[in-house]
């Protein structure tokens, strides 16, 4: 498995082997040991798993998790095909502001990791396209929160011949400066420490 660092301090992305044969393919898109060589942690917590199908134009974000108690993501396309987006939303991050794209599909079987405090939003490329998400924390809908996809400070690169289609949520979302203002976004200290505490507490005895 290959990996690569995106513009987003901290995000990744992961290309694993696939192989195909005459009964159809073999891919595994999330591998312990790639993982924890690439982003300097021995193990993924996985507190829920997340399970989407979104019809060509749907775009899901730009969400996020207050911060604590904070969520990081590990996501990949099981089926159609998607443009997976991260955006810097940590106050204090030397990369705030910025963002990063992976083109997802059946072919190569992308993933992107998300740390703690960044905002996550995709559109999807095909009808019925399934997202499927490994997550750190368990969903608290009072926890869940959105910056608008649309801000046009951002710029987000959803693609010009697809029409987004929004949740209302999504839809009234704030840009990323309102939710500065309101102080809903996370901090960047705050959200390493998060990252750098679990990443101790599920340290195998004997790793150092």
């Amino acid at each position: 498995m290959e990996a690569r660092k995106l513009a987003v301090e901290g995000a990744l992305e992961f290309t694993p082997k696939v192989f195909p044969d005459e009964r159809g393919l073999f891919v595994s898109p999330f591998q312990g040991e790639a993982f924890s060589t690439a982003n300097g942690t021995p193990l993924f917590r996985v507190a829920q798993t997340n399970h989407s199908t979104s019809q060509r134009g749907v775009v899901r974000g730009l969400h996020f998790t207050v911060t604590p108690p904070g969520n990081s993501k590990y996501v990949y396309c099981a089926r159609g095909e998607a443009l997976d987006i991260v955006v810097d939303i940590r106050v204090g991050s030397p990369t705030f502001g910025q963002w990063d794209a992976v083109r997802m599909d059946q072919r190569d079987f992308r993933a992107m990791y998300f740390p703690t405090g960044v905002g996550h939003a995709f559109v999807a490329l095909e009808d019925d396209t399934v997202m499927s998400y490994m997550l750190s924390g368990g969903y608290v809908a009072e926890h869940e929160l959105a910056v608008s996809p649309l801000d046009p400070e951002l710029r987000l690169p959803l693609p010009e011949d697809v029409e987004p289609i929004l949740s209302s949520r999504d839809r009234a979302a704030p840009t990323l400066a309102e939710a500065r203002r309101q102080g809903l976004l996370p901090e960047y200290g705050r959200c390493r420490e998060l990252d750098e505490a679990a990443g101790g507490q599920l340290r195998p005895e004997g790793v150092r």
